[in-house]
């Protein structure tokens, strides 16, 4: 009985080996998700949390594939992701606590190169990333802009800037960026530097509004930088560039906790969670309730659009400790869908085909 039993104990281990290795094969065989179509979604995660994640959504077959990022990589994006942006054939992805940028492959989310942003063993902590002429621009809060070669993915130069920079654009072929000065609170900065990249310097450094955070632009020549103001006595204010002049055209209060140029239109989140559209043209609110359906938004978050079909994206954080959800609005307002992603979910990439 006792060599039955013993028998019976090595027959049952040595199929749990077979069926471990066919598992073990199936694992490393499977071909990776690849997403040909749709938008990614940056979750922020929460400060320090080590949690940011990459979602996917895919326009053909209406699902999303959650922490993409970590199923192509077998490890996590980091602590608090800021920015994302597709350029050319790759994807960056800008990680704020852990410094690092993030370079992978568009449709797959499958890692190229982990690029790190020390100054020696101090974080610079990245923030935001724009691209000219095969040269990707990053921001981080120690007062730096790094240029980084897209080609060889390495950093050629840093540009020093002004106090914590937060968002930068290209226009005009500049590159302006918005210095915030926000970890010095309540001594915000109040600047926007304009960087000449063939010299690779600041040329001119201009003032508006204090604590400026969001800066974009249309295609008329424009620049628009948001202030956030001191969110007391200070409002929030929106300053006009003009970036053949590089002067500023006007400076005026502006409700608005972000706002982003895609097409003819700005879109921006009030502090009252409304959303709205800034026609750049006009340069004018055309439309201050965007969203005509009666759909509640609890957190909005991020926004931006699609300009050849008119879809508005709006992510909304909820309570932003618990995963959150990206709604998706026709050119009417009225809601498409709605999908549930990660934790603070921010910025929004579009997947060209």
């Amino acid at each position: 009985m006792k060599n039955l039993k013993l028998s019976a104990l090595l027959i049952t281990a040595s199929l749990s080996l077979i069926l471990a290795s066919c598992h073990k094969d199936k694992d490393v065989n499977t071909a990776p998700i690849r997403i040909t179509d749709g938008f990614y979604i940056l979750n922020q995660g929460g400060l320090n949390a080590n949690n940011s994640s990459l979602s996917a959504y895919s326009f053909t077959s209406k699902q999303v594939t959650p922490d993409i990022f970590r199923s192509a990589n077998n490890r996590g994006l980091g602590d608090t992701g800021n920015d994302i942006e597709i350029y050319g054939a790759k994807m960056y992805i800008v990680v704020n606590v852990s410094s690092t940028i993030e370079v992978v492959d568009p449709h797959t989310a499958k890692s190229i190169k982990q690029i790190k942003l020390f100054n020696d063993t101090t974080a610079r902590e990245p923030r935001d990333v724009a691209f000219y002429k095969g040269n990707a621009y990053v921001t981080s809060y120690d007062g730096t802009v790094a240029v980084i070669d897209t080609a060889s993915l390495t950093v050629t130069k840093y540009i020093t800037v002004g106090r914590n920079p937060e968002q930068l654009v290209v226009a005009n072929d500049k590159i302006y960026v918005a210095n915030s000065g926000g970890l010095d609170y309540p001594n915000y900065d109040n600047t926007v530097s304009v960087i000449d990249p063939v010299s690779g310097t600041v040329t001119k450094t201009l003032t508006v509004v204090i604590n400026p955070q969001n800066i974009t632009a249309d295609a008329n020549g424009n620049v628009y930088v948001l202030s956030a103001g001191n969110y007391t006595s200070i409002p929030s204010s929106l300053a006009i560039i003009d970036d053949n002049a590089d002067v500023i055209k006007s400076q005026t209060n502006f409700d608005a906790s972000t706002f982003t140029v895609v097409g003819n239109n700005g879109y921006f989140i009030t502090s009252l969670g409304k959303v709205g559209i800034y026609n750049v043209t006009t340069q004018s609110v055309s439309n201050a309730a965007f969203v005509s359906d009666g759909t509640v938004i609890t957190a909005p978050f991020a926004i931006t659009a699609n300009a050849s079909t008119g879809e508005v994206f709006v992510t909304d954080a909820k309570n932003y400790t618990s995963d959150g959800q990206v709604f998706v609005f026709d050119k009417t307002g009225k809601q498409e869908y709605v999908i549930t992603v990660g934790i603070n979910p921010g910025k929004i990439a579009l997947i060209n085909k």
